[in-house]
Order: structure tokens, then C-alpha cells, then sequence
């Protein structure tokens, strides 16, 4: 029977897609002879099954296959047509679905579009703190939980990030971040809640990537944590970055009281250039900016009077109780660092002056502090004001791997105004100035798992009886900390 030329140009089109279909699916086509049309509706009935098409009943034994070529080509069309409707549909789905990953810096859950995430990190440092003297009674050699914090961060849609850090250490749950991002532009974001003031390099450092245990002397008057409203940003390819913001202010060195307890607010700024960042130069590590912060403070007590500790964490400063603030307080911070391959240098300076009155005496003291730390990777990682040294050999006993090794060596001091003695403070309890080294090795066995030794000195002019000089301060420090 002669085929007209459209039914032969059928045919081959069907059996071509046909072919296809049978070979996706690894149904065999016989490559050694033309397939029949019995064969041919067979293999699309197997087809159908396997796409979830009902096929049409079978012809029974000895019964004809469809006489034309016609009905055969129309069902492999609609065949063809609902795979590509499902395969449209698998793609959607895997376009909508989220995406979770698990590594070594915490758990993330991702919108498949990226623009919601949720991520799921943690802190965890326990100490074991060891004094030799210096220090006063009712202060032990003891193990503690120094730090238990939780974060969960993210972002909520293209414009609103998100942190959250509760602290669990010590008798009772406090937070330590909670604010809100509002991100307008790499070069500006509001920033609202509770967080770090713009002041101190040291303060503005995460506490998993310190070097030392404990922060430097300067971080005493450097304001921490404060609620208020900061716009920020980053300029020029992210080598300056800039922050300016209103808080209710804090006293030095210490996180702000849930209310305003000054019924005053102060205004803490910082500007930071990295001349040469992402370059491949000497000085691409290389970062200097200055921070600082004003504002009127009235009133006693620890939410507007400081104490100051030495890295030990024991007090040596503190104002007589009938002492109070009285008018402005300002701060001024010059700071800065380099970091090459495994070395490291961060060095600040700080100056924290006050309006005080007693007994209807004022006057103005200014408070100075300074440091310098050194750090060096014997191990050949890179070192990073960012962030913890990251092994390029974790610690797999038996296989080589023995984790990053560093050295730090840190010098600074602490000096109090010579005008609040005898008057604003008691020179034979509180300490003119102090002055303290630290020595230490640290071992990042992982990216995550870090063990630190501190060996500290601090030395003391006054704070004695009779004018005396307080006792040197002498204690070995060492942390065992896991972050992610």
C-alpha cells in the first residue's frame, strides 16, 4: 500500500521520538531492523505506564494494531507534551525549595531565592583561672563557664537582617545582641536594637577571635554594648567603612542598662580605612581609623561610674560611693592593626574624660589606656583581626595533623587622672595606674576547637595603705573554647 508523502514524514517523526523516549527511559529500540507498528504501539503503551498515562486497552492476540499511523503519532505527542510538563514541574519545585547546609561555621536554612536565612551558631569558652598573688581575699583559683552563647542571625527578604545572641553564663540569662538591619546599601545600613558601640578596635573584636583570654586594658573605656540606633556602611570597595549612631549610653567598659539610667543620650561614631585591601601587596592587611563618642551623664552608681579591672579580672579602680557624674563625658579612641600571612599587630589608645562632682568639689578627669598586641602563627596559616586562625592540618591524631600553633605577646597600660585622688577616689584601695603584660599560646586543633594559655602580669603604682603600691597581680589563664 503506497503512503502518502505527510503519513511518511509522520512516521519517521514518530518513530524518531519514539526512539528517544524509549532510549531516556532505557526501554531498548532495536537498532538492527525498522521496529513495526505493533511494536512501535507496544513500546509507547510501556511508555505511558511509565509516565502514568493510562494507554488505551491492548489489542487482544491476533486482533490488528490501529490502522493508521496517525493515532500513534498523536499519542506520542501528547506523551512528549506531559513529560515536558513534568519535567517543568520538577524544576519549579526544586526552584522553590529550600536550601540547608551544615559546615564548620554553623547551621543555615536558605530560601531557594536566597533572599530568607536563617543560621544557627554558637560559643562556647570554659576557663580555668590560677592566681599566684596580687589579688585580694575572697578572690579564688577556679573553673568557670565564662561564656554560653547561642546565635541565631539571618535575613528577611532583599532589605532586613537579623541578630539574636542570648548569654547563659553565669547565675542568669542575659542578651547580649538583638537588633535589626535595615539594608539599604552596602554603603548604608541602619542598624536598631542592642549591640557593640562604635569606639573601641578591641570592643568591635568577636570574642572567639581574641588573641589573649581576657580583653587589653583599653577595652576598660571603651563603651561595650549599647541600645540605640547606628547608621553604617562601606564605601569605596569596602576600604572604608564608617559608623555613626545615638545610644543611651553606657559606662566605660561595660554593657548598657536595659532603660536609660541618665535620662541622656550620646552619640558614638567611628571612620576606618583599609588603604589596601583585597590587594596582593605588603600592606594589604594594613587598617587605622579612629573611633570616639559624647554625651552628658548625671548621676552614682555602677550604671554611671566605672570600675576598672585589670586582664585578670579583678578590680583595681573604683570612685568613692558620694562621687558623681555631672555633665559631659567623652571618648577618643586612635586605633589600628597589620596582618601578614601569620603575623599579627593591633595596637589602640584610649581617653575617656568625665564631669564630676563631690561634695560641691567638681572637676574634669581624663582616664588613658593603651596597648599592643603581637601575634604570630608558627604553623604558616594566616592570621586575621576577623577571625580565628583556620588549621590547614586539623588535629587527627596518627595522620600528621596536630592543628595551628600561635604565639601572643601583649604590653599595655592603664593610667587614672591625678586629680581624682584624694578627693574622688581612695588611693589606699584604688590603683593610680597599672600596667600589664601577657604571654600566651593558643592551638586551633580545628576551625572550631581552640585551647589557650595565658600567663598575666599586671603591676600597680598605689593602691596600697600608707601610699603604698598594691601587690603584682600574677596568674595563669587558659581557655577551652568551641564556636561555630
Amino acid at each position: 500500500m503506497r503512503i502518502p508523502p505527510g503519513q511518511r514524514k509522520r512516521k519517521g517523526s514518530g518513530v524518531a521520538i519514539l526512539g528517544a523516549l524509549a532510549c531516556s527511559l532505557a526501554i531498548p529500540v532495536s537498532a538492527q531492523s525498522q521496529p513495526t507498528v505493533q511494536e512501535l504501539l507496544q513500546r509507547l503503551e510501556a511508555l505511558e505506564r511509565r509516565v502514568g498515562d493510562a494507554p488505551a486497552a491492548v489489542a487482544a492476540e491476533g486482533e490488528s494494531a490501529p490502522a493508521t499511523l496517525g493515532d500513534l503519532d498523536q499519542r506520542l505527542r501528547v506523551l512528549e507534551r506531559r513529560l515536558e510538563l513534568q519535567q517543568e514541574e520538577t524544576a519549579a519545585k526544586a526552584k522553590e525549595a529550600p536550601v540547608i547546609a551544615v559546615n564548620d561555621k554553623g547551621a543555615s536554612l536558605k530560601s531557594a531565592n536566597g533572599d530568607y536565612e536563617v543560621k544557627i551558631r554558637g560559643l562556647i569558652q570554659g576557663d580555668g583561672r590560677f592566681f599566684s598573688s596580687g589579688v585580694p581575699s575572697g578572690t579564688y583559683d577556679t573553673f568557670l563557664l565564662r561564656t554560653a552563647r547561642p546565635t541565631i542571625e539571618g535575613t528577611l527578604g532583599k532589605w532586613i537582617g537579623f541578630r539574636f545572641t542570648p548569654e547563659f553564663a553565669g547565675d542568669s540569662a542575659s542578651i547580649v545582641d538583638a537588633y535589626a538591619d535595615l539594608k539599604f546599601s552596602p554603603a548604608a545600613t541602619v542598624r536598631l536594637g542592642k549591640f557593640t558601640s562604635p569606639v573601641g578596635l578591641e570592643r568591635l573584636q568577636s570574642s572567639s577571635a581574641l588573641s589573649d583570654v581576657e580583653r587589653a586594658l583599653p577595652s576598660e573605656l571603651a563603651p561595650n554594648r549599647d541600645i540605640g540606633v547606628q547608621l553604617q556602611g562601606e564605601l569605596a570597595g569596602s576600604k572604608l567603612s564608617y559608623a555613626i549612631g545615638v545610644f543611651n549610653g553606657t559606662v566605660d567598659g561595660r554593657d548598657a542598662a536595659t532603660t536609660n539610667p541618665g535620662d541622656e543620650f550620646e552619640v558614638a561614631g567611628r571612620l576606618f580605612v583599609e588603604p589596601f585591601k583585597d590587594g596582593a601587596g605588603f600592606w594589604s592587611g594594613l587598617g587605622f581609623g579612629i573611633g570616639g563618642s559624647a554625651g552628658d551623664t548625671v548621676g552614682t552608681g555602677n550604671n554611671i561610674l566605672p570600675r576598672y579591672r585589670t586582664p585578670g579580672q579583678v578590680q583595681f579602680f573604683n570612685y568613692r560611693s558620694a562621687v558623681a557624674a555631672d555633665g559631659r563625658r567623652t571618648r577618643w579612641s586612635p586605633q589600628g592593626y597589620f596582618y601578614r600571612n601569620g603575623f599579627g599587630l593591633l595596637a589602640e589608645y584610649i581617653a575617656s574624660k568625665q564631669e564630676l562632682v563631690v561634695a560641691g568639689n567638681a572637676a574634669e578627669l581624663e582616664n588613658t589606656a593603651w596597648q599592643a598586641t603581637a601575634s604570630y602563627v608558627l604553623t604558616g596559616e594566616d592570621a586575621s583581626y576577623r577571625g580565628v586562625v583556620k588549621p590547614s592540618n586539623p588535629f587527627s591524631p596518627g595522620k600528621g595533623g596536630w592543628g595551628a600553633w600561635e604565639l601572643v605577646g601583649r604590653y599595655g597600660e592603664l593610667e587614672i587622672d591625678e586629680g581624682a585622688f584624694p578627693l574622688f577616689a581612695d588611693a589606699s584601695v584604688s590603683a593610680r595606674r597599672a600596667k600589664a603584660w601577657t604571654l600566651g599560646v593558643n592551638w586551633y586543633l580545628t576551625s572550631n576547637l581552640k585551647l589557650v594559655v595565658n600567663y598575666l602580669d599586671t603591676q600597680f603604682e598605689g593602691g596600697a595603705a600608707a601610699g603604698a603600691d598594691r601587690e603584682d597581680e600574677k596568674a595563669v589563664f587558659s581557655r577551652l573554647q568551641v564556636a561555630f
